[in-house]
């Protein structure tokens, strides 16, 4: 019965063990702010065809990325907002344009370098990308994102300049990355890609990580954020290792 509502070549137990996914990385972006879509991103690229993990994982940070806008809506600065999502509008016109179908080995690669260099290395301080810069970063992230899928720790790079209050930059980074992946999955549409078989287990993968966004934003000030940075460069680094592993036919 279960198999009837999940795509061709994804069995009941690796939809479990994404789902469960969803709701810990969830949880982790609500706590911290960033983290949980590069966990995301790896998980998908283990499990399912290459083709369709920056689609598929798209859609999810969607759902994800809306209950926690909504969690947190009251600490999010939308005039900040407004500036990212003009820029990320251009964005996605421009990177629609430029995707095109890269080979398995050669997507895999990409995907594993950049898990690797978001984990390890330091995240960009970019002066003059302040308020009126968001328009700019806006459209970089979200042509980045067409290809790489998670670029969270880039939208937060973005973010803090502005030097916001803890609360105030996971609320607007939730809402900015929001309107970003809703962007791309209307373009990977526009592009052909088809949602429908995979909408059951994207649905269940939402409705998980909604309790894991709860859970995340009830822990924003009370977990160790150290034990569970370590924790999640580990789990990364494994991830990307092996995915490079894969590119290069090993």
């Amino acid at each position: 019965m279960l198999d009837m509502l999940l795509p061709a070549g994804v069995a009941p137990a690796i939809a479990l063990l994404l789902i469960a996914v969803s709701f810990l990385t969830s949880a982790f972006t609500a706590a911290f702010g960033i983290g949980g879509g590069v966990a995301m991103l790896g998980a998908l690229a283990g499990t399912v065809p290459p083709s369709v993990i920056i689609a598929v994982h798209g859609l999810v940070q969607v759902g994800s990325n809306v209950g926690r806008t909504y969690v947190q809506r009251a600490h999010a600065l939308w005039p900040l907002v407004a500036r990212f999502t003009a820029g990320s509008v251009i964005g996605a016109v421009i990177g629609a344009l430029l995707v095109v179908e890269l080979p398995e080995r050669i997507l895999l690669g990409l995907l594993g370098a950049f898990i690797l260099v978001m984990t390890w290395l330091p995240k960009p301080h970019i002066p003059g990308l302040a308020s009126s810069g968001l328009v700019i970063g806006g459209g970089l992230s979200t042509i980045i994102t067409m290809f790489v899928g998670a670029t969270g720790p880039f939208v937060q790079a973005l973010l803090l300049p502005l030097k916001l209050e803890k609360r105030q930059l996971i609320a607007t980074h939730a809402a900015c990355t929001t309107i970003q992946h809703l962007l791309k999955v209307f373009a990977f549409g526009a592009l052909g890609f088809s949602f429908s078989d995979w909408l059951p287990l994207i649905a269940a993968m939402i409705v998980s990580g909604f309790a894991g966004t709860m859970l995340g934003t009830r822990l924003l000030e009370r977990l160790p954020e150290r034990w569970f940075a370590v924790a999640i460069k580990a789990i990364l680094t494994v991830v990307g290792i092996d995915l490079l592993r894969r590119a290069a036919g090993f």
